[in-house]
């Protein structure tokens, strides 16, 4: 045995185990209560976390929201405009965007939902005169004229109408619930963006003294990467609903403005949205023929990569840089984890990691090297 082994070994190191073992022993009960109190706060604190989930995601849209208006307002902040003049400009603004859009939009989609409903008998007939329903009967035979005899039986018996009716009652009442969880994150976005400073603020104050000016930086960088991929997922999704709706119109299709509606809404999804939105529209064209679906298949097709080559780079790139690999992970396990919260804000995070990682951990363990 070594004199550093002799030195290691003391008698205070021999009696700390038993006597922590002793202890532990002589008070079962006491011990046995903490680990069950433990465990009781453990399953509180996750049954709380369970039912604020709804809270928990309204507040982190709200938050993305702020930091995609954070630029606009440091825009004009850049012009001389002031801060909370430049928060009431920006939401004047937007609500005066929203409202119009609604104006325009909401009489004529509300109407088109309707004359859908009305007209399915009527769109069931015209698609059993079609070449694609040709198609079918020649490939399935007796199946597919079944299948379409049930279909139009189910649209036109009135209890079924009345089962419809409940069902858009019960989408209507969905509806009203998002507008109020809408209304709400409008609300906190307003708070957050008001005193985003200060929260940046008192973040970097929770970080030591000779590390604040570093994570001040970062801070910055995070928050500029979050607000630009935002403003720039808004931008790509109001270019696939001018597109959608110049290709309704121009192919005659039906509800080019609600189908502009669900392009917009269904583009902000990442990396998939414009996938299933060109499915869903497709689907939709076939009930016009094959010639209009095919047209407008192959158009959107060719836009989907003008997007994917031209726009994406040069809206994303001035914001955020993340691996293409990483992207794709990234949207796979924030879809997985949090379904449309985790797809929208998964890039962002990946890239505030890649950030991290570059400016701490790199810097660390080539510091280690060097020493």
């Amino acid at each position: 045995m070594t004199d550093q082994d002799t030195d290691t070994i003391t008698p205070e190191n021999v009696q700390e185990a038993p006597r922590t073992t002793s202890t532990t022993l002589k008070r079962p009960f006491a011990s046995g209560f903490i680990l069950t109190l433990g465990g009781l706060v453990a399953i509180a604190a996750g049954t709380a976390f369970s039912h604020l989930s709804t809270v928990l995601i309204s507040v982190a849209f709200a938050l993305f929201a702020a930091l995609g208006l954070d630029p606009v307002v440091r825009w004009l902040e850049q012009r001389d405009v002031r801060r909370p003049w430049g928060i009431v400009i920006v939401y004047v603004s937007f609500a005066m965007v929203v409202v119009g859009v609604l104006l325009l939009i909401v009489p004529t989609v509300v109407s088109q939902v309707s004359q859908i409903i009305a007209d399915l008998p009527k769109l069931v007939q015209a698609f059993e005169k079609s070449e694609v329903y040709a198609w079918l009967d020649d490939v399935f035979g007796a199946e597919a004229s079944s299948l379409m005899h049930q279909v139009t039986s189910f649209l036109t018996q009135p209890t079924h109408i009345a089962t419809i009716g409940q069902g858009v009652f019960r989408v209507g009442m969905t509806i009203v619930s998002t507008l109020s969880g809408v209304i709400i994150v409008l609300v906190l976005s307003l708070y957050f963006l008001a005193s985003l400073p200060a929260i940046k603020v008192g973040f970097n104050r929770l970080a030591p003294a000779h590390s604040r000016a570093r994570l001040a930086s970062m801070t910055e960088q995070i928050t500029d990467s979050v607000g630009g991929y935002l403003m720039g997922m808004v931008a790509l999704a109001f270019c696939n609903a001018v597109v959608a709706l110049v290709l309704h119109l121009a192919l005659q299709l039906p509800f080019p403005m609600l189908m502009a509606v669900v392009a917009f809404c269904v583009t902000l999804i990442p990396l998939v949205g414009s996938v299933i939105y060109c499915g869903l529209a497709t689907a939709l064209a076939l009930f016009s023929g094959w010639l209009p679906a095919l047209v407008f298949a192959a158009i959107y097709l060719a836009y989907m990569q003008v997007e994917a080559y031209v726009l994406t780079p040069k809206v994303m790139n001035r914001a955020i840089s993340v691996p293409g690999a990483l992207v794709v992970i990234g949207a796979l396990v924030g879809g997985t984890l949090l379904g449309l919260l985790g797809a929208l804000i998964a890039i962002p995070v990946t890239a505030s990691i890649l950030l991290i990682v570059k400016q701490v951990v790199v810097p660390k363990q080539d510091a280690k090297l060097t020493a």
